[in-house]
């Protein structure tokens, strides 16, 4: 969970979708039903923080939702924004999500042959955090599905947004 000042970061902007603006997001620590409609959400730009207000907000999973945010109006103003953090205020009655892994979307996942870094092969980007009970998982953009199981973990990079596992032969 990224923090930067008062702001701290809530979700991911995933994609675009159809032409008016919309986009999909990907909720790393909060609800997004619980977000106050009268707070603006915040995207760097150049260094600023920048406030946009969510004009509509329907859930999409567990996770992911499709938002529309006051001054995005087509799909290219959507696609300028793809990839970005989305920031609000922290406040003292913010609920976060406890065991939420959702804030490793847009990590990279390496397999570490034999337990060791120095071995490690990239096997791609984490798109999704699947949240079933006593079996957490990671979805990768090529569509793998990755049991997320602190035996397999061997390292966290959360500078670099990296993370070391040793998976099982046959996994991939």
């Amino acid at each position: 969970m990224a923090e930067t000042g008062n702001l701290i970061q809530i979700a991911k902007i995933l994609k675009s979708n159809g032409t008016d603006g919309e986009l999909v997001m990907s909720f790393l620590t909060v609800d997004p039903e619980e977000l106050n409609s009268t707070e603006p959400v915040f995207i760097y730009f150049d260094g600023l923080p920048v406030p946009f207000f969510i004009q509509s907000l329907v859930r999409r999973g567990s996770t992911k939702a499709l938002v529309h945010l006051n001054d995005i109006e087509s799909g290219e103003d959507a696609e300028e924004i793809v990839g970005q953090a989305v920031y609000v205020r922290e406040s003292e009655d913010m609920e976060l999500e406890e065991d939420d892994f959702s804030y490793l979307v847009g990590w990279t996942l390496y397999d570490c042959k034999g337990g060791s870094k120095r071995k490690s092969v990239l096997v791609g980007s984490v798109s999704d955090f699947i949240d079933i009970p006593a079996n957490p998982c990671l979805e990768l953009s090529t569509g793998a599905i990755i049991p997320l199981h602190e035996d397999l973990i061997i390292a966290v990079d959360e500078r670099k947004q990296e993370i070391y596992m040793e998976l099982p032969d046959g996994l991939l």
